[in-house]
């Protein structure tokens, strides 16, 4: 029997070709749906927790609820308020915070276990504070240097810094947006994805939500330059005690102005 020269076989049709071709696509389209919509372009939603798909109000007010029910958050930034700027490096928990405060003066730490309030600076931020009432430094601003002082509640340095330590005020003073709100762009924050909600031009800020997981705010940028915060580590445990009584200054009644 002689050879069957090469070519001389049965050609597969052109129609069973292309239905061929057809398939390939069809299977290369279902392995990349995940990741693709259509084989046509990147869906920003996929394996989000989709409040990228709702509009701007319905995902402020998805994310100030998830930090109203978060126990703790670590939160960091620029903050100017009745024109003062704070650089804030604050862990706020349900009971109480601990962090650093710091203005254009000076640097101090923040501590609030309940209701009892410390502030550890030095001796230039005690003078200042004590001759703020009298007019000159106090000596007694020297025994303070670098001690934990037990601040009354009825001082105004509780008054003025205790908010700084209050997570349910100061995040509801700082996460509310004022004017129309829109969507604006996707980004992501420290390797998470997130999208942008924007207040009115000039009225409001920014806020960025986390689209993975429960939508958290993680950047806030307020309007008119006053300030930018980055609110991070939402539900991690801080540990809040007191300081050692050794170290602790209990000064009455009275700090500011007190001679």
């Amino acid at each position: 029997m002689s050879a069957i020269p090469p070519g001389a076989g049965p050609r597969p049709l052109a129609g069973t070709r292309r239905t061929g071709r057809a398939a390939l696509v069809g299977a290369a389209c279902a392995v990349l749906a995940v990741a693709v919509t259509g084989c046509g372009g990147e869906d920003p939603d996929a394996g989000t927790n989709g409040v990228g798909k709702l509009p701007a109000a319905k995902i402020e007010s998805k994310a100030r609820a998830a930090a109203q029910r978060a126990d703790t958050v670590h939160l960091s930034g620029n903050v100017v308020s009745q024109g003062r700027t704070y650089k804030l490096d604050m862990r706020l928990a349900k009971d109480g915070a601990k962090g650093e405060l710091t203005t254009k003066a000076a640097a101090f730490q923040l501590l609030r276990v309940g209701d009892a309030l410390y502030l550890k600076a030095d001796a230039a931020f005690w003078a200042g504070e004590k001759s703020a009432g009298s007019g000159k430094p106090s000596q007694a601003a020297g025994k303070l240097d670098g001690k934990y002082v037990k601040v009354p509640a009825s001082d105004p340095v509780y008054q003025r810094f205790s908010g700084f330590t209050d997570k349910d005020t100061l995040l509801a003073g700082l996460l509310g947006l004022h004017g129309k709100l829109t969507t604006g762009n996707r980004s992501d924050i420290d390797g998470v994805r997130t999208v942008r909600v924007a207040a009115g031009a000039g009225s409001g800020g920014t806020l960025d939500v986390s689209l993975e997981g429960t939508p958290y705010p993680l950047r806030l940028q307020r309007a008119g330059g006053a300030g930018v915060v980055r609110l991070a580590d939402w539900g991690r445990s801080v540990d809040l005690k007191a300081p050692p009584t050794n170290q602790v200054v209990d000064y009455g009644s009275k700090i500011s102005g007190k001679r």
